[in-house]
C-alpha cells in the first residue's frame, strides 16, 4: 500500500499512556484486539493533510511546537462514533486544545469536524459493542497533558516528527 496522507497527532503524557495500556489489557484479557493501528502511542488527533504538504507542514509543526506549551486535558467520558466502529476515551473540550488544534490545522479542509478522543479499539461494529462492557468497567477519568505533537504519513506508517510542546 502506497502512503495516501499526513496525520498531526497530539501525543498525551507517560501517566495517560500508562493508564491506557491497562484498559487496553483489560479488553485483551475478554479477547479484545481491534484493528488499530499499533504501535503508536495514545493521542488526540489534530489534522490530516495531503501528503505533497509535508515541508509545509513539518515547518508548522516546528513553529507550533516551539510556541505552545503543554496542553492539559480531562479525559472524562467514553464514546463510540457512528457505524460503532471506533471505541474511545474524550476528553473535554478546552481552549487550550481548540487553539492548539487551529494553529495545527493550517486552513486544509479536514474530512470530518475536529472531535478530539484517544482511540481505544477498531474492530467490527459487533466486536465494538460487546467491548463496551469491558470498557464501562475499567474506565476512570483522568487528568492529562499533551506533551509533544508527532507527525506520521500513512500507510504504511512512516513517523517524520515528533517534538516535545514546552513544559
Amino acid at each position: 500500500m502506497a502512503e495516501s496522507f499526513l496525520c498531526l497527532m497530539a501525543d498525551l503524557d507517560e501517566g495517560v499512556q500508562k493508564n491506557m495500556s491497562e484498559w487496553y489489557s483489560e479488553l485483551q484479557k475478554e479477547g479484545f484486539t481491534g484493528t488499530q493501528t499499533p504501535n503508536l502511542p495514545y493521542h488526540i488527533s489534530l489534522a490530516t493533510y495531503p501528503l505533497e504538504m509535508e515541508e509545509e507542514v513539518l515547518a508548522n509543526v516546528k513553529k507550533v511546537a516551539a510556541e505552545f506549551s503543554q496542553v492539559e486535558v480531562h479525559l472524562s467520558h467514553i464514546g463510540m462514533f457512528a457505524g460503532g466502529q471506533v471505541l474511545f476515551a474524550a476528553p473535554e473540550r478546552n481552549p487550550e486544545l481548540d487553539k492548539l488544534q487551529e494553529a495545527c490545522q493550517m486552513g486544509v479542509p479536514q474530512q470530518y469536524g475536529f472531535t478530539p478522543h484517544t482511540t481505544i479499539l477498531i474492530d467490527d461494529p459487533e466486536v465494538v459493542h460487546a467491548a463496551l462492557p469491558t470498557f464501562v468497567k475499567c474506565f476512570r477519568p483522568m487528568t492529562g497533558k499533551i506533551t509533544r505533537l508527532h507527525l506520521c504519513a500513512f500507510w504504511p506508517t512512516r513517523e517524520i516528527a515528533a517534538l516535545e510542546l514546552k513544559a
